[in-house]
């Protein structure tokens, strides 16, 4: 015979409620600029067989503890462990350029300095959304911005990022006909988050964005598949 049912009622579990706590404990809580040339290395399923390497942004301490590469990749400053799309890009480790060496975990140095200065610049949670970081963009990121699908497109540099309260980053763009002085650098008045003004909004290293506002045909056919499926 089986066993018999216990007579408590069965617990009922919020599987939604329990991805939100899973996705809130890898928020970013810190952000530490990388400024010794450490890349991402990647692959493309249309090349199997070579590795590329894109320079690392930052590094950023999450709020379960784990210390994660950064970088300007489509719509987002990305968690590097996040790229696992073969067609766009799959993650493959870190490199040391200088020494070739290619690792899967962050150095030592930057896992002490997010967490010594996450613990120094300690906030308080509130109910509203507020800044608590700021970094210059120190890889000539280029940020292609929509509004609507059969608008023109604007190509413009990004001059910095925001870290916010709840886990977000932004790119911060400069409003030209308000610029007074040059260079632009973070805190002028001409700055503005990416998000407040455009509905759609693209990163592209330096190079990439200059073959587009040179119109090289192939890099242009490439952008077209990027950004067409998003009308």
């Amino acid at each position: 015979m089986g066993a018999p049912l216990s007579p408590r009622s069965a617990q009922v579990i919020d599987l939604d409620s329990v991805r939100q706590r899973h996705q809130a404990r890898k928020t970013l809580i810190r952000l530490a600029p990388e400024l010794d040339g450490l890349e991402m290395v990647y692959q493309l399923a249309s090349s199997p067989g070579t590795y590329y390497g894109m320079p690392l942004l930052a590094w950023g301490l999450r709020e379960d503890d784990h210390v994660v590469g950064l970088v300007p990749w489509m719509e987002q400053l990305a968690d590097c462990h996040t790229l696992h799309n073969h067609e766009n890009g799959h993650f493959i480790g870190y490199r040391d350029p200088e020494t070739e060496e290619i690792f899967d975990a962050p150095p030592d140095h930057k896992v002490d300095e997010l967490v010594s200065s996450a613990d120094y610049f300690e906030y308080e949670p509130s109910g509203e959304v507020t800044l608590i970081q700021q970094l210059p963009d120190t890889l000539g990121t280029h940020a292609l911005c929509m509004n609507r699908p059969e608008s023109p497109w604007h190509m413009k540099p990004v001059f910095g990022w925001r870290l916010y309260s709840d886990g977000s980053v932004d790119a911060l763009l400069a409003d030209e006909d308000k610029a007074k002085m040059t260079p632009i650098l973070l805190g002028d008045d001409c700055l503005y988050s990416a998000k407040s003004r455009h509905q759609s909004v693209y990163f592209f290293q330096r190079h990439i964005a200059n073959r587009i506002l040179e119109e090289d045909p192939a890099t242009l056919d490439a952008l077209a598949m990027v950004v067409l499926p998003q009308g």
